[in-house]
């Protein structure tokens, strides 16, 4: 937070509120099943798993897997570019 603050020259509580309210905004349109595109950062979205059978891996013992929805994160090319260095 304190980054933030330093460069937005805002307190650390309006961050820290600002944050919250992005993360929670993203949160409530994934759950929707909606994208959220940060251009230069990355996409948020959510993915649908299909049932499967999976192994206990103490027992080696075959378990059924329910369908599921997962949160998924793309980076964007910026992102990439800045972790790579380029």
């Amino acid at each position: 937070m304190e980054s933030i603050a330093k460069s937005t020259k805002l307190t650390k509580v309006d961050c820290e509120k600002a944050l919250s309210a992005m993360v929670s905004a993203v949160t409530n349109a994934v759950k929707k099943g909606d994208a959220v595109r940060l251009v230069g950062f990355g996409t948020f979205e959510s993915v649908s798993r299909k049932a499967r059978i999976g192994r206990n891996p103490q027992t080696g013992k075959e378990i059924k897997i329910k369908a599921s929805k997962a949160p998924k994160f793309r980076a964007g090319l910026a992102l990439k570019h800045a972790v790579n260095g380029k």
